[in-house]
């Protein structure tokens, strides 16, 4: 496959050994590249040599102690990582205006440009003149939102939050912080410790970057269910994560499993590898429609280490529906979660009835008619 190429359809997954890359010769010695992508919803067959690395990876569990060790501590953790790593660790993501165009426009998808910030009367202000919001979760030291404004894209407030102060920290000593275009906050986007910065239907754009792996499937649901709360009707989210079966994951040693695809690094920090339909049902089931879902099988060469590398994500855009009046009695109803329901739903509330919103996934409040 040529660098750059992108194959879409069922065509499964694509294995070259090294042997049988054409042209070897011909390609630079100084630096990797990658060989191109496959976009699929086909995950990847495994050899049998795989399925007993994962076969292994049972031999030894994490510990339930361990585990609950693990999620308490999970902030200390990442602030150990960002005190050893600091800016060094991970590159500017300068891939994804490439990948998501939703970044590049400074036009707002949804309302009037208004926006809503508790408790900040400055940063209030200074959205107000800005047409589109849009929040990273889980931002690290600012490798995704730093690019976006060397680019000159200044035209949106941008909201940044970590799990990690020291991360925050370090994206508030950047060069390029401006307080003007962007407000960066210490955040566990798994409570609601968000919504003390950010109001409900405030944001046009929530970028979620290899950031859901990092947190416990139990708290998956609770965490989307936020990020709806906060984007404004018709606003997106950004997805990407590890997939199920990456390299990374077939890597991992018995004593590192915690569960069914989540597994314990060395530093304590956690990961989660993701099948594709388990996204798209995460996503529907916090209220979502599917935009865009699939795996991206992607190899990066590297001819003067000879190293070949096989990696999986899923990638994905999720719409937070628009509201329709004509499906309801208000125009913005109120919404219960009843996911499990299919053809309507009994439940009162403040004497008002409920009718299943087939279109959308959700109940809403109606009035009962006499």
């Amino acid at each position: 496959l040529p660098a750059g190429s992108l194959l879409r359809g069922d065509i499964g997954y694509y294995k070259l050994s090294w042997s049988k890359i054409p042209n070897m010769d011909r390609f630079p010695k100084q630096s990797a590249f990658n060989l191109g992508d496959v976009v699929t919803d086909v995950a990847k067959t495994l050899t049998e040599a795989e399925k007993a690395k994962l076969e292994e990876q049972n031999k030894r569990m994490v510990t339930p102690f361990q585990a609950l060790k693990l999620e308490q501590d999970a902030r200390k953790h990442w602030d150990l990582f960002y005190k050893r790593n600091e800016t060094r660790f991970f590159k500017d993501r300068h891939w994804t205006t490439r990948e998501f165009s939703e970044l590049l426009s400074g036009e707002a998808t949804t309302g009037n440009g208004s926006f809503t910030v508790a408790e900040d009367p400055q940063v209030a202000e200074s959205t107000q003149k800005n047409t589109k919001t849009m929040l990273e979760v889980g931002c690290g030291v600012g490798n995704l939102i730093f690019p976006l404004i060397e680019d000159g894209h200044r035209d949106y407030f941008i909201y940044a939050c970590d799990l990690s102060p020291r991360a925050v920290e370090l994206v508030c000593k950047h060069n390029l912080y401006d307080e003007r275009y962007m407000k960066a906050f210490p955040c566990d986007i798994t409570s609601d410790d968000v919504f003390r910065t950010l109001a409900t239907d405030s944001l046009d754009i929530v970028t979620l970057i290899f950031v859901l792996s990092a947190i416990h499937p139990e708290k998956f649901h609770a965490t989307l269910l936020s990020i709806f709360r906060l984007l404004k009707p018709g606003g997106v989210v950004l997805f990407r994560d590890y997939g199920l079966y990456d390299m990374a994951q077939l890597r991992f040693k018995p004593g590192h499993k915690i569960a069914e695809n989540f597994y314990m690094r060395q530093d304590g920090t956690r990961s989660y590898y993701f099948a594709e339909t388990e996204v798209s049902e995460l996503f529907q089931k916090a209220g979502f429609t599917i935009e865009v879902n699939s795996y991206i099988h992607r190899r990066t060469i590297n001819p003067k280490e000879k190293i070949d590398v096989p990696r999986i994500f899923v990638q994905g855009k999720f719409k937070k529906p628009e509201a329709d009046e004509n499906e309801t009695s208000e125009g913005n109803p109120e919404r219960c979660n009843h996911p499990e329901l299919r053809d309507g739903c009994g439940v009162m509330k403040n004497g008002q009835g409920t009718r299943w919103w087939k279109r959308h996934r959700r109940c809403i409040i109606r009035p009962r008619k006499n």
